[in-house]
């Protein structure tokens, strides 16, 4: 039998040199169905499962494999734990366990979330149902502003960098300059910082391998994942048809005005720049979506993001909910339904296939620069300017979620919303810093608090104060 149960330890690296690793595609594709429904609590909870079941448990790849895979991962656009899964699969299966380890990240959270995004669109604004997503804004709130502190504890770890994180911050919040600026202009001086044997972007690493011990698949580089031009051709013309024929098409056929054109051009750009993960992507997603596009409001942002950190998958999954209501509110001849459920598949659809681009086009030639230090000093710069961009995102969701109006700040180049203090929701501060507590001070879990805070939303509206 090929279960990886029936393999001794005294076998493994035996079986991993002639390259029979022992586990088959049916049995691989069971254990990353598995790791896809545990897949909660954003990247970190998500690297952290994997970790478990295929370092520790199976034992397919050993330590210091998967903190390779991890910074290769980093280093590209889209969403690292669902890209490290698509990494190990292809590592293990090729391009179809590629796919298939990828692609079974994605489903629950793809079915969760465009469930919600229905439920949403029909009685979202039902008293009961809105209650509970009074609670749920409140306590995303909380989530964002951990993620700043957790972040910029791991990634913060000179005055170079937190000085990146503040001009980031500055010029993101009061001069709206472009998030993929602000990440493009970090990554390169970083680079160059680097190169030139600065340490002040040293990279930051994911923690201290542990001493590896045997595994399934080995430390050789197995055959398909070495460089190879004819392939990589071959890879990249498959995957960039799959992602933008649709968008080429969409655009002849329907007009750059057409909702599906601008889901498909925007969330396209999106699947290039969303270095840092979710939170960093979603400044500049909330921004264009509420402030330019119009396709929802802060407080719908804010449920959107509360969907998607309620159900397993990547954060960037959101993204989804973004396009749903889009396409929902402006579903031309269709049924409103069926136009937001299509705005939903499209957004998801442009967002993910370019991760799997990424992988299998680049790997191969990533690993050939695994000690490049000016690359190394790319990303840790970028992480450090992600910090800057998703505390722009607290605040603005802060701002947004505590008060019901505000005023804009004009002058000397920059612009910004500022709160009217008189309106404020003292329901929701409350609420909000509730959640805050119990998650810093009392080390709540993620699910616990979105759970409580949500239950205490529905049971302010019984009571009818809100």
């Amino acid at each position: 039998m090929s279960s990886i149960h029936q393999i001794s330890p005294e076998n493994l690296q035996t079986s991993a040199n002639r390259n029979h690793h022992g586990v088959s595609l049916a049995e691989a594709s069971r254990v990353w169905a598995h790791v896809a429904l545990l897949s909660f609590g954003g990247p970190a909870g998500q690297i952290a499962v994997m970790h478990r079941i295929i370092v520790e448990e199976k034992k397919w790849v050993s330590e210091s494999r998967f903190l390779h895979a991890l910074n290769y991962c980093m280093l590209l656009p889209g969403p690292e734990a669902q890209q490290l899964a698509t990494y190990i699969g292809w590592l293990m299966h090729w391009t179809l366990g590629g796919i298939i380890a990828g692609g079974l990240f994605i489903l629950p959270g793809a079915f969760s979330i465009m469930a919600l995004s229905i439920i949403y669109a029909l009685w979202g604004h039902v008293g009961i149902v809105a209650a509970l997503f009074f609670g749920l804004k409140a306590a995303v709130l909380a989530i964002v502003i951990q993620a700043v502190v957790r972040i910029g504890k791991r990634g913060l770890k000179t005055i170079a960098m937190r000085g990146l994180a503040a001009v980031s911050f500055i010029a993101i919040f009061f001069f709206a300059v472009p998030f993929p600026l602000i990440i493009l202009a970090a990554a390169l001086l970083g680079y160059i910082g680097a190169a030139y044997g600065s340490t002040a972007f040293a990279a930051v690493g994911h923690g201290d391998a542990h001493e590896d011990g045997e595994s399934l698949l080995g430390n050789e580089t197995p055959p398909h994942a070495r460089p190879s031009a004819k392939q990589a051709i071959k890879i990249s013309s498959m995957w960039l048809a799959l992602w933008l024929v649709p968008v080429v098409g969409i655009l002849l056929a329907a007009g750059t005005e057409n909702v599906f054109a601008q889901i498909a051009v925007f969330f396209s750009k999106m699947a290039v720049v969303t270095f840092g993960g979710a939170y960093a992507v979603l400044a500049y997603v909330a921004q264009q979506a509420v402030e330019t596009y119009h396709w929802l409001t802060p407080p719908e942002m804010l449920d959107g993001l509360g969907m998607a950190e309620t159900t397993p998958g990547p954060l960037i999954m959101v993204l989804q909910f973004v396009g749903f209501m889009a396409a929902f509110r402006s579903p031309g001849d269709m049924p409103p339904l069926l136009a937001g459920a299509l705005g939903g598949l499209l957004a998801t659809w442009v967002t993910f296939v370019p991760c799997f681009l990424w992988i299998f086009l680049g790997a191969p030639y990533i690993e050939t620069v695994r000690q490049n230090k000016a690359l190394a000093g790319a990303l840790a710069a970028i992480t450090a300017a992600v910090v800057g961009v998703i505390l722009n995102l607290a605040i603005w969701f802060a701002i947004h979620t505590i008060f019901h109006k505000t005023f804009a700040v004009e002058g000397y180049g920059f612009s910004f919303d500022a709160p009217v203090i008189s309106s404020v929701d003292f329901w929701g501060l409350a609420l909000s810093i509730a959640a805050a507590v119990a998650i810093f001070r009392f080390r709540v879990g993620m699910l616990q608090t979105l759970a409580g805070a949500c239950l205490t939303g529905v049971g302010l509206f019984f009571v009818g104060v809100i």
